[in-house]
């Protein structure tokens, strides 16, 4: 509801309430005023009558006619109360005021004697009608004057105060709070003449203080957020030139790899070709007289040793990504343990799988084999004569739970020249016929698939080394 209408309301019940407490007041006042009056006037002619007629053997209602009226009989037929009757006894033919009777209001008096001897009461009461009736007009002139005044006093306010000190001030207000919903901010602040010296007015200027001030922030925010994109821009060149380094970097890498490789390889390579060159050159020479069964064993070790290298390489380059699963890791170990013993080269090294039943890690169990295989196998080769020891356990690293599996020998350890880049291609010093210089970096690499690092160190009780291998638990994700 609107305000105008909120008011218009409240006039009224207003001007309800006022009457009603005017009927409640100024009625029985008025009444009580002119039952006075009429008391006063009864007492009057019963006083004056009792004094001109003597003994008043003569007293009748009639002679007064219709607004008197008189009663004679005693105090319990009258009505009258005790105590009247009681002090109008004590003096006879005095008149006394009595605001009970069987005619209401009056004056009665005792009249001792009259009439044969017979005491009685007599009650005269009046009613002025013309009183009465100025009575009721002053009381509706009273209500009609005080209800006038507050009709005129409500008809200033809704036309002369109200319109210009609070419906316009209310008014300006939703303009320019429409003005900011619709975004036009030259109409949003309310101008300082049409500001008023009253609440509204404060009303009005905070409300200005607080539009100028959010558009200086948002002025500062669009300026922050410029800069900003500024900054983001620039970063983002910068990310596609470390982006491009990085590549380059990489590239350079790969060339550095590939050349140190490619030096390994050649090394690789020139021992078994030389064997060949002179096995070739001495068919040649005579093809007749052939090849001793040493030397033709020696040929097919030396190809044996070319076609393991070439299936070497071929593990290094290949990219496969794992196929992971929950693996129990002691039958893992144990089948690489197997392989590696059924080589003749391992023959007289103890193998020890002491990994637990239930270790389990999220990994390929086929590719981990191999892992196993080259890293048992080089901890064979590094003993000759002795053992080597597989054991696990789990353990907590950076908020992830782990599995780790350790290779231990008792051979000789690594070269701490070697130790730093041990893992890359062909940076074995051990470089024979039985290896080919990359089982550690295709091991290193299927670890790393599988989100997982080989450590390597040597054993500080003994001389040995320890391989160490961490992959995230069988209920870890990768």
């Amino acid at each position: 509801m609107r305000i105008r209408k909120k008011l218009i309301v409240l006039h009224t019940v207003f001007s309800l309430v006022l009457a009603a407490i005017l009927l409640i007041a100024l009625r029985p006042a008025i009444t009580e005023v002119v039952e006075r009056a009429e008391v006063d006037e009864a007492r009057i002619i019963l006083t004056s009558q009792l004094t001109s007629t003597g003994v008043n053997e003569q007293l009748r209602s009639a002679e007064f006619g219709s607004n008197v009226r008189l009663s004679t009989g005693t105090a319990s037929e009258l009505g009258l109360p005790t105590a009247i009757a009681s002090e109008a006894a004590a003096s006879p033919r005095r008149v006394v005021t009595t605001p009970q009777s069987i005619m209401g209001p009056g004056a009665a008096a005792f009249l001792p004697g009259v009439a044969g001897g017979v005491d009685r009461f007599i009650v005269l009461s009046t009613t002025i009608a013309a009183a009465r009736a100025a009575s009721v007009r002053v009381y509706w002139l009273t209500v009609g004057a005080l209800l006038a005044v507050y009709a005129l006093v409500a008809v200033a306010l809704e036309l002369v105060v109200l319109p210009q000190n609070v419906y316009a001030p209310i008014q300006r207000l939703l303009i320019a709070d429409r003005a900011v919903q619709e975004g036009r901010q030259s109409e949003e602040v309310i101008p300082a003449e049409s500001i008023p010296d009253d609440e509204l007015g404060e009303i009005m200027r905070s409300r200005n203080e607080s539009i100028a001030k959010l558009r200086r922030q948002e002025t500062a925010l669009a300026d922050a957020l410029s800069r900003l994109e500024e900054v983001a821009t620039d970063l983002k060149r910068k990310n596609h030139l470390l982006e491009n380094a990085r590549r380059n970097l990489a590239d350079a890498d790969r060339l550095a790899s590939l050349g140190m490789m490619s030096a390994g390889i050649a090394h690789e390579l020139n021992t078994p070709l030389a064997v060949l060159k002179g096995m070739v050159e001495k068919i040649n020479a005579d093809p007749a007289a052939g090849l001793e069964p040493a030397q033709a064993a020696l040929m097919r070790r030396v190809v044996g040793r070319l076609e393991r290298l070439g299936e070497s390489l071929l593990d290094f380059a290949r990219v496969r990504p794992p196929s992971t699963s929950t693996t129990q890791l002691r039958g893992t170990v144990q089948e690489a343990a197997t392989l590696v013993a059924l080589d003749r080269d391992a023959r007289g090294v103890d193998i020890v799988n002491n990994v637990p039943e239930g270790i389990v890690a999220a990994c390929d169990g086929d590719r981990m084999v191999q892992v196993f295989v080259n890293l048992i196998r080089n901890a064979v080769d590094a003993v000759g004569k002795g053992a080597v020891v597989i054991g696990a356990g789990e353990s907590e690293k950076d908020g992830r739970a782990w599995v780790s599996i350790s290779v231990t020998d008792d051979g000789a350890g690594i070269d701490p020249a070697i130790l730093p880049r041990l893992f890359e291609p062909f940076a074995s010093t051990r470089l024979d016929s039985r290896g080919t210089g990359l089982g550690l970096a295709v091991a290193e690499g299927i670890v790393r698939e599988h989100g997982g690092m080989i450590l390597a160190r040597n054993r500080i009780d003994r001389s040995g080394a320890v391989f160490e291998v961490l992959l995230p638990r069988g209920d870890t994700a990768i």
